[in-house]
């Protein structure tokens, strides 16, 4: 790779320590360097030029942010956070450059934004003086119901919290709202509809078998999560493939500790076209769910108004639109 190019520390890296993340085992740009700059920018646009890409995750955002690479902290939207000295100006000017370059390039373009750190004016366009990504992962949210499908039972689920997790962002900042990615899913964890199901996928998601009433708890609340992280969550909603019909099980890519295997490296997509399985029926309220918001567009409106939250009866009640 590009490490020790010319056979230095600080070709395209900062030299030293800062040049290096401690959690990841891997190198930090030197955003400074004209050169540095010159190749990842050439980057952005080979990928649009050669394969017509026209959206761009940046990935690790918040560990480009922050000298500190965001590693122990716990942001709480204090302005002081974001401007202070702790913030990795070159960094920042770089992600601006690129969002004004790939818009410039193709004013279609979207650029999306894996920040946990909630930094302000993240997903603002730069004539606005804002870094221009067009949104921003909702990070939180996944992890809020990974928290809960652990170590919470039904009943003692914190609606406020919930709530507030679901709806806590910034203004006219576009947020993408979803309920699972491969972070949770990865081997070590589990798909949220495992989390419910568990190994009763293996015995009782047929249509022919006796009703079980962990499958049909588990159906009803895999539905729920995703309409309530859809209606709630942000300006734009994404799936994680095989999220939609409640994919069981884990991913887990082929490595020495496997044995090089690609088992639980798949996504068996033959189980929503099976008719004796229940499957499908997470598919289809999948299905509707994305028509409805198409008729109603609450995906546009301003962020919903939460006007029950209780506790005991375990109810959410709020309304969203302009």
């Amino acid at each position: 790779g590009l490490n020790q190019f010319d056979g230095t520390n600080a070709c395209y890296f900062h030299d030293g320590a800062r040049g290096e993340h401690s959690l990841w085992d891997s190198r930090l740009f030197n955003y400074s360097e004209f050169e540095v700059l010159r190749f990842l920018l050439s980057n952005l646009r080979w990928w649009r030029d050669e394969y017509g890409f026209d959206g761009y995750r940046f990935d690790g955002v918040t560990s480009m942010l922050y000298h500190s690479r965001g590693i122990g902290e716990g942001f709480s939207g204090d302005y002081n956070e974001y401007f202070g000295l702790n913030v990795d100006t070159e960094a920042l000017i770089y992600l601006a450059v690129a969002n004004y370059f790939l818009h410039k390039l193709d004013p279609n373009v979207v650029t999306i934004a894996e920040d946990v750190s909630g930094m302000p004016t993240l997903c603002r366009p730069t004539a606005e003086c804002g870094i221009g990504f067009d949104a921003r992962l909702g990070m939180a949210i996944p992890d809020k119901w990974i928290e809960l499908l652990k170590g919470t039972s039904d009943e003692a689920w914190n609606i406020g919290n919930l709530v507030h997790t679901l709806t806590n962002r910034r203004y006219k900042e576009t947020t993408v709202a979803y309920a699972e990615s491969h972070d949770q899913a990865l081997v070590g964890d589990k798909t949220i509809a495992f989390w419910l199901m568990g190994k009763e996928m293996y015995t009782h998601m047929s249509t022919m078998s006796e009703p079980n009433l962990i499958i049909d708890r588990g159906l009803a609340l895999h539905k729920m999560i995703r309409l309530i992280t859809h209606s709630l969550g942000g300006e734009a909603y994404l799936n994680f493939m095989g999220n939609e019909f409640g994919h069981p099980e884990w991913l887990d890519f082929p490595r020495i500790g496997n044995n090089e295997s690609f088992h639980y490296a798949r996504r068996q997509w033959h189980l929503i076209d099976d008719q004796m399985l229940k499957y499908r029926f997470l598919n289809e309220f999948d299905r509707v769910m994305n028509l409805t918001e198409e008729q109603y567009h609450w995906l546009d409106c301003n962020p919903a108004y939460v006007s029950c939250k209780h506790e005991d009866d375990k109810t959410i009640a709020a309304e969203r639109n302009n």
